[in-house]
C-alpha cells in the first residue's frame, strides 16, 4: 500500500494513454454487464423452470389446440401428480402495441403446478370465486397503472365474442414471484370464463402442464403420455418445461453462444491493448527501474510495482465499467420491461466481472513485470 503513489504517478506518466486505456476497460465491462443481462432476460424461463414439470403440446404446433378430454386420461396415466391446462388469448387492450400475456387458465390448478407465482390468500380465494375475475403480474399492473378491482376491457381477436363486445375481466389480483426470475408481466383469467363466452362448447385448450411425482421418470412419463395420443386426430408431443421453453429461445438462436463470442472478441481486444500499454510503458522507464534497483529495490518489488500498476489499471476501469452497467441496467429495464420482461444483471455475473477483473490485471502485467524483474542494473543504467 505505500508503493501506491509510485504506481499512480507511474500512471499519470501518460495522461491521455492512461485516460483511453481505460476507457477501453469501462466500455467493455459495461458491454458485459448489458450482455449478462440480455442473456438472463432470454434463459430466465429456462433456470425457472420446475424439473418436476412437464409441457404437453399438439405435435404439428403450439398454436393447434387440444381437446379439453385428454384432462381426465393425463391425470390417469402412472407417475402424473397433477395435471392443469392454459390457452393462448391474444387479444387487444386499448392499442395493439400494448402487448402482453394473456392466457385462460383454470385458477387453482395453475397456482397448484406454480408456486412460484405469489399471491395473497384473500385475492386468491376472490379470483376462485369471481368468474370474470383476473390476475395480473405485478410489473404489468405498475406498467399501466392498475389496481385490485378495476375493470380491464380487452377486445378478442382470436377469440371473438359472439356479438363482437370486449372481454370485461375483474382485477382481483396482483401477483409477485418467489425468485427475480419470475415473469411478472402475464395476464391470467379464468377459462370457464372463456369457455361460456363462446358458447359453452370450446372444448379446447393450448397446452397442458403436467407435474410428475418423480423427476428422474419424466422422459419416459413424457414419452408414455405421446404413446396414449398416438394415432388419434391431435396427437401430442411432451417434453420437460426447460426444452420446451428453450425451444422458443432457440427460434431467435443460441443467444448464449452469441454472446460468448462477443465477449470473448472484446476481451482479447482489451487484453493486446493493456498489455501493449504496460510493456510500453515498462520499455519507457527502463532507466527509472534500473535506479530502483540500484536504490536497493529487490527484483520481487520491481515485479510487485509492476504487477500492481496492470491491476490497478484494469480495477479501475472495471469497477466503473461493472458499476455502469449496474446502473445502467435497471434503468433499460423499465423500457425494455414489454419485450424482455426479466432484464437485471444477476449477482454471479457481477461477481464473474469481477473475477475478470483480476484476471485482466494479473494477465497483461505478468509479461512485462517479469521483463522488470529480470532486468539488470547495469543494462538498464546504460540505455538511459
Amino acid at each position: 500500500m505505500k508503493y501506491l503513489p509510485l504506481v499512480w504517478r507511474s500512471l499519470l506518466r501518460h495522461k491521455v494513454r492512461t485516460f483511453l486505456v481505460v476507457m477501453s476497460i469501462v466500455v467493455a465491462f459495461v458491454l458485459f454487464g448489458l450482455l449478462a443481462a440480455i442473456n438472463k432476460a432470454f434463459n430466465a424461463g429456462i433456470d425457472l423452470a420446475g424439473e418436476e414439470r412437464l409441457v404437453m403440446r399438439h405435435k404439428v404446433s403450439i398454436i393447434q389446440p387440444l381437446p379439453i378430454s385428454y384432462m381426465a386420461r393425463i391425470r390417469s396415466t402412472p407417475g402424473v401428480d397433477a395435471v392443469a391446462q392454459a390457452s393462448w388469448f391474444g387479444g387487444i387492450y386499448q392499442d395493439p402495441k400494448n402487448f402482453f400475456p394473456r392466457i385462460a387458465v383454470d385458477p387453482e390448478t395453475h397456482l397448484d403446478l406454480y408456486p412460484e407465482l405469489r399471491l395473497p390468500e384473500d385475492e386468491k380465494q376472490a379470483w376462485f370465486a369471481t368468474r370474470t375475475g383476473a390476475v395480473a403480474g405485478r410489473d404489468l399492473a405498475d406498467r399501466f397503472g392498475w389496481k385490485i378491482g378495476d375493470r380491464i376491457p380487452i377486445q378478442g381477436d382470436i377469440y371473438r365474442r359472439p356479438d363482437g363486445s370486449a372481454w370485461e375481466f375483474d382485477l382481483v389480483g396482483i401477483y409477485d414471484g418467489a425468485t427475480q426470475d419470475a415473469d411478472l408481466s402475464q395476464f391470467f383469467f379464468r377459462y370457464d370464463y372463456l369457455d361460456e363466452g363462446m358458447g359453452g362448447n370450446l372444448g379446447l385448450v393450448g397446452w397442458y402442464v403436467i407435474r410428475v411425482a418423480d423427476p428422474d421418470r419424466a422422459p419416459s412419463i413424457a414419452e408414455a403420455l405421446d404413446a396414449t395420443f398416438a394415432n388419434s386426430s391431435a396427437e401430442t408431443k411432451t417434453a420437460t418445461e426447460a426444452a420446451f421453453v428453450k425451444g422458443f429461445a432457440d427460434q431467435i438462436g443460441n443467444t448464449a453462444a452469441i454472446i460468448r463470442a462477443v465477449l470473448a472478441a472484446v476481451f482479447f481486444t482489451i487484453l493486446l491493448v493493456v498489455g501493449n500499454t504496460m510493456a510500453q510503458a515498462v520499455r519507457e522507464r527502463t532507466n527509472e527501474l534500473g535506479v530502483l534497483k540500484a536504490l536497493g529495490f529487490s527484483d520481487g518489488k520491481v515485479l510487485s510495482l509492476v504487477l500492481g500498476e496492470s491491476c490497478f489499471l484494469a480495477f479501475l476501469g472495471g469497477v466503473v465499467g461493472l458499476g455502469l452497467s449496474a446502473l445502467l441496467v435497471p434503468a433499460l429495464a423499465k423500457g425494455l420491461a414489454k419485450y424482455l420482461p426479466v432484464f437485471y444483471l444477476p449477482a454471479r455475473d457481477l461477481l464473474l466481472g469481477v473475477f475478470f477483473v483480476l484476471a485482466l490485471g494479473l494477465i497483461t502485467g505478468l509479461l512485462p513485470a517479469l521483463q522488470a524483474r529480470r532486468l539488470r542494473v547495469a543494462d538498464a543504467l546504460r540505455r538511459a
